[in-house]
């Protein structure tokens, strides 16, 4: 089907990058754990951040004024430069003479500038500059001729800027920031015209490193919780992010296909496939019948014995069976290939040989194992010739269905399950999977209808009390949500999901003690069950540590690697692991190591939907990086 309710579980979390001064990249404690399934949306807590204000659209009303001459002008060390005499008095005189030309000059470039002679300044200014460069051969050891130089750069940045010439205006902010990386101004053009020439990565490090310097600068008021206004919205990361990431998914999309090429995908976690499997009223039959079939080392003995390609294939039905009887799913799939390998090659002589029961049951199943894999044209291939096969069962339809939610196609989808229902009213299988497409739709009412007729038809149907619940929370139902779930688990006390979902009604209610006791007993009860790991991590970072402390990090860490390592495919892990070590680095270094977090978790990915929230994250955190890089900063925490 198109995911397992655990996939279906999307925990809504987001990245600050200003408010709190403990780290560049801030998680976002009133995160809602995973819900049950992506038609639903997060409720998503009101951000109390502190909102920056939009960079300005245009340049100051007129060029900074370069320091007027003075005394202390005096060099920055002992080593006077070689084109001013080593006498100090006639250093000052010399410094005197060259402010007060540069003065000079500067008037004559502001009066330019108010008569809207925009490149006519520009050159003024650069005469000024060269003026100092043609005077003095260093001109960084004297602090104020510096500044001086680094004003004029500034004032012709923005006449380069107005009078339509931004690569010479970016020259002169990259010169700039190379002084001195911390200048608001020369950042903010810088942002403002890369944004202009639609250079919209480069424009997000400008924001990024606005932003760190603006942490760094008040990150005592931060730190006290004084209102302070940051220099940029969080519109503007928005803004950019929205023209950034369509690019970078679909290239993203590509490299990954590109590196898997035509090699198989790997199968889902163990507990993501029975969640699956045992989804379709038909698992207890098959179960059943595989129990009956023999073991596995029995059935292999059978095979190696057998004469004809007919009775190999249905020793492969057999023993690909038992070995899903027995959660082997690798060795599952590899016999069902290998039937479904002879089937092709034997053609109608060998199908006319084999039972016709036999023949769809290979085709069905081999479309399973391929659309865990994802290879769902070649599963769309295998479910379509099992319905020639056997025309009458509306659960193949459902399979098919499936397949078409997971290639997007969700009106051949309906379609389909229409079929299957007017083949069999009483077919919950389409009930409930229509159900899903519902809530994928964003139509609780209609899905709600499915499910109620689903449990009407099977009242112990255990995953359509679990879908009814998510839609009772959705809908702020809580008496309703916990009905479900009492009835839930009244059919299976021991079920993982029933309190996974249960702590994450609690979660809800802000039982944050009550939803990690669940969280732990689904644990307990599917240690393979990678949302339990995610929900408790999240329930941990929203309860104080010792003594009202901050939350207990290390331990939310724990829980997300665990979660990755029972469902390494678990996307929603790698997003939070990612946040919250990204939090907690003390060194570039540190934080580099989550880019390649993001890396090993968009190698998992095989939809564009999928690949979203990691590469949305790998974005900002390269950003960030790259800010502090910038800025010439060591690290990304504030502490």
């Amino acid at each position: 089907m198109a995911k397992s309710s655990s996939q279906n579980k999307i925990l809504g979390a987001s990245i600050l990058l200003a408010g709190i001064a403990t780290a560049a990249v801030l998680y976002k404690y009133a995160t809602k754990p995973k819900s049950s399934t992506k038609s639903l949306p997060a409720d998503d807590k009101k951000d109390n951040t502190p909102k920056f204000s939009t960079p300005s659209k245009s340049i100051p009303s007129e060029p900074e004024t370069p320091l007027t001459s003075n005394k202390s002008a005096a060099p920055a060390s002992d080593n006077t430069d070689a084109s001013v005499g080593e006498d100090t008095t006639s250093t000052d005189d010399f410094m005197a003479e060259l402010h007060a030309q540069i003065e000079a000059i500067d008037k004559r470039g502001k009066k330019l500038f108010k008569e809207k002679k925009h490149l006519d300044a520009a050159e003024v200014f650069t005469e000024a500059l060269d003026l100092i460069n043609s005077k003095v051969t260093n001109a960084t050891k004297y602090n104020n001729l510096n500044r001086q130089l680094v004003t004029l750069m500034n004032n012709r940045s923005a006449m380069y800027e107005k009078g339509g010439l931004p690569d010479l205006a970016l020259v002169d902010c990259d010169g700039i920031l190379d002084v001195e990386p911390g200048h608001g101004k020369a950042r903010t053009r810088k942002l403002r015209i890369l944004e202009s020439l639609k250079r919209y990565n480069e424009a997000l490090v400008e924001v990024c490193a606005l932003q760190l310097k603006f942490m760094q600068d008040n990150r005592d008021k931060l730190r006290l919780g004084i209102p302070v206004t940051p220099p940029v919205p969080q519109q503007k990361i928005e803004e950019l992010m929205t023209q950034i990431l369509p690019g970078v998914i679909e290239q993203t999309l590509a490299d990954v296909q590109k590196k898997h090429g035509e090699k198989e995908r790997p199968l889902p976690s163990t507990h993501t496939i029975m969640q699956l499997i045992q989804s379709f009223a038909g698992y207890n039959a098959w179960m059943a019948t595989a129990a009956r079939d023999g073991g596995i080392d029995e059935l292999t003995n059978k095979f190696n014995a057998a004469s004809s390609d007919a009775e190999k294939v249905e020793i492969l039905l057999k023993r690909g069976r038992r070995q899903a009887y027995h959660r082997k799913f690798e060795e599952c799939t590899a016999d069902f290939e290998s039937a479904y390998g002879m089937l092709e090659k034997g053609g109608d002589e060998l199908k006319s040989m084999l039972d016709s029961d036999v023949y769809a049951r290979v085709l069905e199943w081999t479309g399973m194992c391929r659309h865990l894999t994802y290879d769902l044209d070649g599963a769309l291939k295998c479910y379509e010739a099992c319905s020639d096969a056997d025309p009458t069962n509306a659960e193949i339809l459902v399979k098919r269905a499936g397949v078409k939610m997971d290639s997007g196609k969700l009106e051949d989808a309906i379609g389909l399950f229409d079929t299957a229902l007017g083949l069999d009213p009483t077919a919950v299988d389409a009930l409930l999977h229509r159900a899903n497409l519902r809530m994928l739709e964003g139509k609780p009412v209609e899905a709600k209808t499915d499910l109620e007729k689903c449990i009407e038809l099977r009242p112990n149907h255990i995953f359509a009390h679990l879908r009814l619940a998510t839609i009772y929370m959705a809908m702020d139902d809580a008496a309703g949500a916990k009905r479900a779930l009492d009835d839930a688990e009244r059919i299976d006390s021991q079920s993982s999901e029933v309190h996974s979902y249960r702590g994450e009604l609690y979660f809800a209610q802000g039982q944050m003690v009550e939803a990690k006791a669940e969280f732990d007993r689904a644990i307990e009860c599917d240690a393979g069950n990678p949302t339990a790991y995610v929900n408790a991590a999240l329930a941990v970072m929203n309860t104080a540590g010792a003594g009202g402390g901050p939350p207990d990090i290390p331990e939310a860490i724990r829980l997300l690697e665990k979660a990755i390592d029972v469902d390494p495919q678990f996307h929603t892990a790698y997003v939070h692991l990612g946040q919250l070590k990204l939090s907690m680095a003390t060194d570039l270094t540190t934080a580099r190591e989550v880019i390649a977090l993001y890396d090993k978790g968009l190698d998992y990915c095989r939809t564009a939907e999928e690949l979203k929230d990691i590469v949305s994250m790998r974005i900002l955190t390269v950003a960030q990086v790259d800010a502090a890089s910038a800025l010439k900063m060591d690290t990304l925490n504030m502490q």
